[in-house]
C-alpha cells in the first residue's frame, strides 16, 4: 500500500515544513541517504519531475513529485474537458410506456372512447414487461393515461421522460483517471471499511478524479481527493488507455469496459469523451472482443424475447442513435434507463439519449468497438453467445 493513507497529515505537515531551509526543515522525515549524498540537502517540498542536480527530491518531495505523477497536484487541476452540446438531449419523438397487468396483452382501440371503455379492440402486443411506444397526443380520462399512436390508434400507455445525462467531451487526454459516483455514500478517510467516513455526501452522477486505487477487505478503493477512498461498488471509473487495444490499426476505437460500466472514445489515440452506460445483464452478457460498427441507424424498433415462454418479451419503438457491433448487438440511446453504470440490458450497450447522439455523429461505419472485461468474469467462448438484442 502506498504512503497516500497519511496523505491529508503528512500535507499539512509539508505546508509547515516549507517554512524552514531544506535540511533543518525536513531532519525528522529524513530517509537514509547513499553515502555519495552526505554533502547534498534535501530539496525544498514540492514537485520534481526531474531529478534535480544540487539537491535530493526525498521525503515529502518525494511523496508529492509521486502524487503529481498521478494527476494530483495542490492546488487540484480540473479535467481538461466539457459537457457536451445540450441540444444533444432534445429528440423529435415523443414515448409512452404501456400501462399493463402482468400477462396482459396491449390492447389498440379505433377511437379514444372505445379506449377508455375497454371494448373494440382490433390490434394487440403480446404481454411483456419492457413495452414502450411512440405516440402524437394525450389525453386523461377518469385518472387513466392514454396516447394517440401515428395510424390514428388509441392504447392506454403513460408518457415518460428520459433521463437527460451526458458525459464529457475532451480537449485532450487527463493525467489520471475519473469516474461518476453511481449511489449516494460517504467517502473514507482510508481504505477499507474500518476507516473514519467523511461527512462529505457524495450524489448519484457526481464527477469524481481517481488518483489512485489499492485493495483492501478484498474489494478495490479509489483515492478521489486528499483523504478521500471510495470502494469500488460506488463509482464507474474510466481507466485511461495508454495504446490501442490489439488489433486497432487506425488510432480511432470505442472502449467498453464491462467491468466498469464506462465508454470511452478515442481517436488519434487521445481520449475524447467519455460516460457510464448499461451492458448485458446475466446471462444476456455483451461479449468481448473487437468489432466493427456495420450498420448505423437514426431510428430503430427493437422486439424480442429470451426466455422460456416469453415472459421477457420487450417492445421498443424508435430507438434513436443506434450502431449495430456484433450480430443484433448495439450501442444505441435507451429513453427508458433511469439510471445507468450498471448491466440491465440483453447484450446491447445501452447510452442516455444525449450520449448516444453524440457518439453517432462522432463514428462511422467501419470504426473498432473493443469490449473487455478487466475482471475477467464475462464468459468468452463465443459459444455461450446468441444473437443479443437491446
Amino acid at each position: 500500500m502506498k504512503k497516500y493513507h497519511f496523505l491529508t497529515a503528512l500535507f499539512v505537515m509539508i505546508i509547515f515544513l516549507g517554512s524552514f531551509n531544506s535540511v533543518s526543515a525536513q531532519s525528522d522525515v529524513t530517509p537514509n541517504l547513499p553515502e555519495e549524498a552526505d554533502d547534498m540537502a534535501l530539496c525544498l517540498p514540492g514537485i520534481y519531475l526531474e531529478d534535480p542536480w544540487d539537491c535530493l527530491a526525498l521525503g515529502s518531495s518525494e511523496i508529492l513529485t509521486d502524487l503529481a505523477m498521478n494527476g494530483l497536484t495542490i492546488p487540484l487541476q480540473p479535467l481538461p474537458a466539457v459537457r457536451p452540446d445540450s441540444n444533444l438531449i432534445n429528440l423529435d419523438q415523443k414515448y409512452a410506456k404501456l400501462n399493463l397487468q402482468e400477462g396482459v396483452q396491449a390492447a389498440f382501440y379505433p377511437n379514444l372512447d372505445s379506449a377508455v371503455a375497454g371494448i373494440n379492440a382490433f390490434r394487440f402486443l403480446p404481454a411483456g414487461e419492457l413495452l414502450y411506444i411512440t405516440y402524437t397526443q394525450q389525453s386523461d380520462v377518469n385518472g387513466g393515461h392514454y396516447v394517440q399512436v401515428e395510424s390514428g390508434e388509441w392504447v392506454r400507455a403513460s408518457p415518460t421522460n428520459y433521463s437527460p445525462f451526458q458525459g464529457l467531451q475532451f480537449n485532450e487526454t487527463p493525467p489520471n483517471g475519473f469516474g461518476w459516483i453511481l449511489d449516494q455514500n460517504n467517502p473514507r478517510e482510508e481504505p477499507g471499511y474500518q476507516a473514519a467516513t467523511i461527512s462529505e455526501n457524495l450524489t448519484r452522477e457526481q464527477l469524481v478524479q481517481v488518483y489512485d486505487q489499492v485493495e483492501m477487505d478484498n474489494t478495490v478503493w479509489y483515492m478521489i481527493g486528499l483523504g478521500k477512498w471510495v470502494e469500488q461498488r460506488y463509482i464507474g471509473v474510466v481507466n485511461l488507455m495508454d495504446s490501442p487495444p490489439e488489433g486497432v490499426t487506425n488510432g480511432r476505437w470505442i472502449e467498453v469496459n464491462l467491468e466498469q460500466q464506462t465508454l470511452a472514445v478515442y481517436e488519434n489515440s487521445q481520449l475524447v469523451f467519455a460516460t457510464i452506460i448499461a451492458t448485458g445483464v446475466d446471462p444476456y452478457f455483451t461479449q468481448p472482443g473487437l468489432f466493427h460498427i456495420y450498420e448505423k441507424k437514426e431510428l430503430e424498433t427493437m422486439t424480442g424475447s429470451f426466455a422460456a415462454g416469453k415472459t421477457d418479451y420487450y417492445y421498443l419503438e424508435n430507438v434513436p442513435w443506434t450502431m449495430y457491433f456484433d450480430q443484433n448487438r448495439a450501442l444505441h440511446g435507451a429513453y427508458w434507463r433511469a439510471l445507468f453504470g450498471y448491466p440491465q440490458s440483453h447484450g446491447c450497450v445501452n447510452l442516455s439519449v444525449a450520449d448516444s447522439h453524440w457518439l453517432f455523429n462522432w463514428a462511422q461505419v467501419g470504426d473498432w468497438v473493443y469490449v473487455w472485461d478487466p475482471s475477467g468474469e464475462t464468459p468468452t467462448d463465443p459459444s455461450f453467445y446468441g444473437q443479443g438484442g437491446a
